[in-house]
C-alpha cells in the first residue's frame, strides 16, 4: 500500500468519528438506490434502458452539485462581510475606550473647580430668592387689603367681582410658590416646610375666602327656584363662577397633572364645583319636599299631602323649564337633572310612607298616586316633559316588590274591614230572626233581609275601587271577598243550626213565631249571595284565578251547604206540624172517616204558600221536598201495620181511600205538577196509586207479577216492605208469600243513576207477633 493510500485510509476513521451522520446517510442512500434499481431492472429486457437512466441520474447529480456550490458560496460571502464588520466595530470600540480614559483623567483633575461651582450655585439660589421676594413685596403688602375687599364683595353677593379678586390672590400665591420652588434649585427638589408655612401665613385668608364664596354660591343655588321668579342675576353669576372654576380645573389638570416632575397643582385643586352644583341642587329639591307639611299626612291628610307634592313638583318644574334652563349652559340639562333629583326624593319619601302602618284608604291614595297620577299628563306624562323624562331615564317610583307588598297590605286591610262588617251584618241578621214580624219583601214579593244587600254592595264597591288601581289588585280583592263570603256562609250555617236547636227546645216561644219565615228568608238570601258570588267570579281575570292561593275559595259549595241545611230545617218544621196527625193515618177511623188528610193538606197548603216567597230555584226544591216528605210519611204510616184487611171489601175501601188521599195531595201540589221544569224524574205521588193497586188486586196469584213491576219502578223496595204490604192485604197464603219474596230476592235490580230512593228512608218496625209467620224463609 502506498503512502497516499495509507494517509487516506488513516483519515476515514477520523472523519467517521467527526461526522457519524455522513456514514449513516451514505448507507441509507445506497440502500435506497439498490431498492430502486431492483425494482426498475427486475427483468433482463429492462437493461436496455440502463444508459437512459444513467444519463438522467448524471444530469440530476450535476444539478445538485451546482446548487450546493452556489449556496456554499453565498454563505461564505456573508461570513466574510460579518467578519469585516466585527473588525470595524473592534477598532471603533478601541477609539471610544481611549477617549473615555482621557475624559476620566480630565475629570479627576477638575475636582477643585466643582467645589467652587457649588458655592456659586448657592449664591445664585439666594440671589433668585431675594429677587423673588423683592419683586413680590407689592403683592404681599396688598394681600390683606384684597382679602378684606373680597370678603366685603362676598357679603354683598357681588360674586363675580369677588371671584375675580379671589382668582388674583390664588394666582399670586401659586406664582410665589413656583418662584420659590424654582429658586430652590433643581426641578426634582421641593420647598422647605419653613417656606411653605411662610407663604401660607401671608395667604391665610384665601382659604376662608374660598369657603365663604362657596357657601354663598350654594346658598344661591339652593334658593334658585325662588330667585328665578324675582331676580335670577345671582343664579347666573353663580353658574358663571362654577363654569370658570370647572374650566380652570381642566386647564390645570391638562397642564400640570401629567408627570411628577411637572409643576404641582395649587392647594385645593381640582374643586369640582360643577358636581357640587348638582349635589346642592338635589339637596335643595329634597329640602323642598321636606318643606311640604307632614303634620297631617296620616288618615285623610295623606291624599292632601300627595296632592301638595304634585303641585310643588309641577310648579318647580315649570320654573326650571321656563326660567332656570335659560340661565345655564345647554349641556347642564337642568330639567332632566331636576327630574332625576325629584324622582329620587319621591322614591325615598314614598318608601318611608309605605313602611307606615297604613289603612286601606291611605294605601289606595299612595297606589293611585304612584300608578296613575305620577305618570299622567298632569304630572310626568305632560307633553312638554316627555322628552326630558326619556332623557332622564327615570326608573319606577316604587319597585315591583314594593308595589306587591303595598297591594298585599291593602288587601289585608280591606279584608280586616270586610270581616268586621260581615260579622256585624251577621249579628244584625241574628237579631232580625228574633223580631215579632215577618221578614221584609222585595219588589217581587220574595222574603229577604238586609244581609245580602250589605254583603253584595260592600264586595262590589271594594272590587270597583280596586279596579281603579289595576286588574291585579281587583282580582286579589275579589279573591279575598270570596274567602270572606265562604267564612261568612260557614258561620251562617252554624247560626241556622243553633236557630233550629233553640226552636226545638222552645217551639211555643213567642220569639219563634216567625221561625219558618226567617228560614225561608235565609234561603232567599243565599240565592242572592250566589248570584253576587258568580258575578264576582266572572269579573276575575281567567289568568289570575287561583294564582294568589294554593287552595282557592269555594263559596258556592258553602252556599250549597247552607241552603241544604236551611231546607232541612224547613222540612223538619213541616214534619213537626204534621206529626200530630200522622199517627191517625191508615187506621180504622181513617178508613171510615178519612179525617187527618184534609188537615194535613191544609198544613201543606200553608207551607207551600210560604214557599212561594222563596226565590227560584229553591222554591221548587222546597215544594219537591215537601211532596217527598208527605209521601214518605204516608208510606211509613202504612208500614206500621195499623190496618190489616179482613176481606176483599176492606181491601177495596183501603185502596179507594188511598186514591182519594192521593187526589187531595195532587190538588195541593198541582202547581208543582203543572211546571214541567220542576217535575222530578221520579214522582213520589205516583207511588200511592201503585200501592193502592197492589192492595186492591183481587187475584193473589197475580201478586208475583205486581211485585215484579213494583220492584222495577222502585228498586230500593226491600223484602220487609213487601212483606208488610202482604200482611196489610191479609189474604196471602204461605206459598204465594214465599214465591213473591223469592222472586224479589232473585230479581233485585241495581239502583239506576239519578234515582232517589224512597223506601230506603222508611224503616219497617219489627213484628209484635210472638209466633213466626208462615213464610217461605220460616219453612
Amino acid at each position: 500500500m502506498s503512502a497516499g493510500d495509507q494517509k487516506n485510509g488513516g483519515d476515514k476513521p477520523k472523519e467517521a468519528a467527526v461526522w457519524p451522520e455522513v456514514e449513516r446517510a451514505e448507507c441509507l442512500a445506497r440502500g435506497a438506490a439498490l431498492k430502486w434499481a431492483s425494482g426498475v431492472f427486475c427483468r433482463p429486457e429492462h437493461l436496455e434502458r440502463l444508459s437512459q437512466y444513467k444519463k438522467r441520474e448524471s444530469q440530476r447529480t450535476a444539478s445538485i452539485h451546482t446548487r450546493l456550490k452556489s449556496m456554499v458560496q453565498s454563505y461564505l460571502e456573508g461570513v466574510g462581510w460579518g467578519l469585516e464588520q466585527l473588525r470595524e466595530a473592534r477598532d471603533q470600540l478601541r477609539d471610544v475606550s481611549l477617549t473615555l480614559k482621557e475624559a476620566g483623567l480630565e475629570s479627576d483633575g477638575n475636582t477643585d473647580c466643582l467645589t467652587s461651582l457649588e458655592k456659586l450655585r448657592d449664591v445664585s439660589i439666594n440671589h433668585r430668592q431675594l429677587f423673588a421676594a423683592v419683586s413680590n413685596l407689592p403683592r404681599l403688602y396688598a394681600i390683606r387689603s384684597m382679602v378684606l375687599e373680597t370678603e366685603r364683595l362676598v357679603e354683598s353677593r357681588r360674586l363675580l367681582e369677588a371671584h375675580a379678586r379671589l382668582m388674583d390672590l390664588e394666582r399670586w400665591q401659586d406664582d410665589i410658590l413656583w418662584q420659590l420652588h424654582g429658586a430652590a434649585g433643581t426641578a426634582g427638589s421641593s420647598l422647605s416646610s419653613e417656606d411653605k408655612e411662610l407663604v401660607a401665613k401671608y395667604f391665610s385668608g384665601v382659604r376662608q375666602l374660598v369657603d365663604a364664596l362657596g357657601k354663598e354660591l350654594w346658598a344661591v343655588v339652593s334658593s334658585s327656584l325662588a330667585l328665578a321668579r324675582q331676580n335670577p342675576t345671582p343664579f347666573v353669576s353663580a353658574v358663571r363662577i362654577v363654569e370658570r372654576e370647572e374650566a380652570l380645573d381642566q386647564a390645570l389638570l391638562a397642564e400640570r397633572g401629567g408627570t411628577p416632575a411637572s409643576r404641582p397643582l395649587p392647594a385645593g385643586r381640582p374643586r369640582c364645583w360643577r358636581a357640587c352644583f348638582f349635589q346642592v341642587l338635589e339637596e335643595a329639591v329634597s329640602a323642598r319636599f321636606r318643606s311640604v307639611s307632614y303634620l297631617h299626612t296620616r288618615g285623610p291628610g295623606l291624599a292632601g299631602h300627595l296632592s301638595a307634592l304634585q303641585h310643588a313638583v309641577m310648579t318647580d318644574l315649570a320654573t326650571v323649564r321656563h326660567l332656570l334652563e335659560h340661565c345655564v349652559p345647554p349641556h347642564y340639562q337642568l330639567t332632566a337633572a331636576y327630574l332625576r333629583a325629584s324622582h329620587r326624593c319621591l322614591h325615598t319619601h314614598l318608601a318611608q310612607v309605605s313602611s307606615w302602618d297604613l289603612e286601606s284608604g291611605e294605601i289606595f291614595a299612595v297606589l293611585n298616586w304612584v300608578l296613575h297620577i305620577y305618570n299622567s299628563p298632569d304630572m310626568m306624562g305632560h307633553p312638554e316633559l316627555v322628552t326630558e323624562t326619556e332623557r332622564a331615564e327615570l326608573g319606577p317610583l316604587i319597585s315591583t316588590e314594593g308595589l306587591e307588598q303595598l297591594q298585599g297590605k291593602y288587601v289585608q286591610s280591606v279584608r280586616k274591614s270586610v270581616s268586621e262588617w260581615m260579622h256585624k251584618a251577621l249579628q244584625v241578621e241574628l237579631q232580625d230572626w228574633q223580631r215579632d214580624q215577618e221578614p221584609d219583601t222585595d219588589h217581587e214579593g220574595f222574603y229577604q233581609t238586609s244581609l245580602p244587600t250589605i254583603i253584595t254592595q260592600m264586595l262590589e264597591e271594594n272590587a270597583r275601587v280596586a279596579l281603579m288601581i289595576g286588574e291585579s289588585l281587583r282580582d286579589q280583592t275579589i279573591q279575598m271577598g270570596l274567602y270572606e263570603i265562604e267564612n261568612l256562609l260557614n258561620r251562617f250555617r252554624e247560626a241556622l243550626v243553633e236557630f233550629g236547636k233553640e226552636h226545638r227546645r222552645e217551639p211555643t216561644n213567642s220569639k219563634n213565631k216567625f221561625y219558618l219565615h226567617y228560614l225561608l228568608a235565609s234561603i232567599s238570601n243565599c240565592i242572592i249571595l250566589k248570584k253576587s258570588t258568580e258575578s264576582l267570579q266572572q269579573q276575575q281575570s281567567s289568568r289570575s284565578a287561583g294564582q294568589f292561593s294554593r287552595t282557592p275559595p269555594n263559596p258556592l259549595a258553602a252556599l250549597d251547604r247552607a241552603v241544604r241545611r236551611a231546607c232541612r230545617l224547613v222540612m223538619d218544621q213541616l214534619l213537626l206540624e204534621l206529626q200530630p196527625f200522622l199517627p191517625r193515618l191508615l187506621t180504622r177511623p181513617w178508613l171510615v172517616q178519612g179525617d187527618p188528610v184534609p188537615k194535613l193538606c191544609s198544613i201543606l197548603e200553608s207551607h207551600l204558600d210560604l214557599y212561594g216567597r222563596v226565590r227560584p230555584p229553591c222554591r221548587q226544591r222546597l215544594q219537591e221536598e215537601a211532596q217527598w216528605l208527605t209521601v214518605v210519611e204516608y208510606v211509613r204510616a202504612l208500614m206500621q201495620r195499623k190496618l190489616v184487611c179482613r176481606s176483599a171489601e176492606e181491601r177495596r175501601q183501603l185502596a179507594q181511600q188511598m186514591l182519594q188521599d192521593d187526589q187531595l195531595f195532587r190538588e195541593v201540589f198541582h202547581s208543582l205538577q203543572e211546571s214541567d221544569a220542576s217535575v222530578p224524574e221520579v214522582n213520589p205521588l205516583a207511588l200511592l196509586p201503585v200501592l193502592a193497586d197492589f192492595i186492591r188486586l183481587k187475584d193473589p196469584g197475580m201478586l208475583t207479577l205486581e211485585v215484579s213491576g213494583l220492584a222495577a219502578k222502585y228498586p230500593d223496595i226491600s223484602e220487609e216492605h213487601v212483606s208488610v204490604l202482604l200482611d196489610v192485604r191479609g189474604d196471602v197464603s204461605r206459598d204465594i208469600r214465599g214465591a213473591v219474596l223469592d222472586l224479589l230476592e232473585q230479581s233485585a235490580p241495581p239502583l239506576p243513576d239519578g234515582y232517589r230512593p224512597i223506601f230506603t228512608d222508611i224503616l219497617v218496625p219489627p213484628s209484635t207477633m210472638a209466633f213466626c209467620l208462615p213464610t217461605a224463609k220460616c219453612a
